[in-house]
């Protein structure tokens, strides 16, 4: 369940304990502190430690710019409600790359998948999600999706871009500091959950309760957690729009 968060993301345990002060703070000047913070990221002057934004290369501030774009390319975007985590299910159709069965059996039937990918509409807006479907299944996609143009879809209903937001800041450590950081952690590992629990995979074994989205009572309840993620992923999605525009 929560490996993946670190499988999937470049992004270690130890970087992610690592503190920063978030933008707008300012450490207290002494001798430990200018040890742990320090050039060319920190300047201290006048009693106090500070980020020094003069430290982010011109690279670094178009890749970072370059994100921003995408964000707010995102949150203008309408959101869709109606996917119902039809990617897991997508991904294993007619037994293709069923990667958890060393650890986890499907819940239902391969005939019962299968049918189920079949009967309802996949609206997969996510590049990295939809490049891993059964190549059978690619084309059951009512989105042309391709890797060129993979962020022109992100919208943001969508739980994989919501847990997206954790790339992007962790991308841009350590000048968005590690509040806003953990909170997108945070966020990306609840997202985890649901994407899992609506998953064909059978997961009660380790004290997960599926989401049955082959019912309408499971997509309901899908649609209803989907939601209250994207009011929270919205939330930091703005806040790292304006530290990325603070810094780029």
């Amino acid at each position: 369940m929560y490996d993946f968060l670190f499988q999937y993301y470049p992004y270690s345990a130890g970087q992610l304990e690592t503190w920063h002060p978030a933008p707008h703070e300012a450490l207290e000047d002494s001798a430990p502190a200018r040890e742990r913070f320090n050039a060319p990221v920190y300047v201290a002057a006048n009693g106090v430690i500070q980020r020094d934004l003069r430290a982010v290369s011109h690279d670094a501030r178009t890749k970072l710019s370059g994100v921003r774009e995408m964000l707010l390319a995102t949150r203008e975007r309408a959101p869709n409600f109606g996917c119902f985590g039809m990617h897991e299910w997508a991904m294993v159709y007619r037994g293709h790359d069923i990667r958890h069965a060393h650890i986890a059996p499907l819940r239902l039937p391969q005939h019962d998948v299968d049918a189920l990918v079949e009967s309802r509409p996949v609206a997969c807006s996510h590049f990295d999600a939809f490049r891993f479907f059964a190549p059978d299944a690619k084309p059951l996609n009512r989105l042309p999706l391709a890797y060129a143009t993979r962020y022109d879809r992100e919208q943001p209903g969508c739980i994989h871009a919501n847990m997206d937001l954790y790339r992007w800041a962790f991308g841009a450590m350590p000048w968005i500091g590690s509040d806003l950081l953990f909170a997108c952690f945070t966020l990306a590992s609840d997202l985890r959950v649901l994407d899992m629990e609506a998953g064909p995979y059978d997961l009660r074994a380790m004290g997960f309760e599926p989401v049955r989205i082959e019912t309408a009572e499971g997509r309901d309840e899908y649609q209803r957690r989907q939601q209250a993620f994207a009011e929270r992923a919205a939330v930091l999605r703005d806040e790292l729009i304006d530290c990325l525009g603070e810094c780029c």
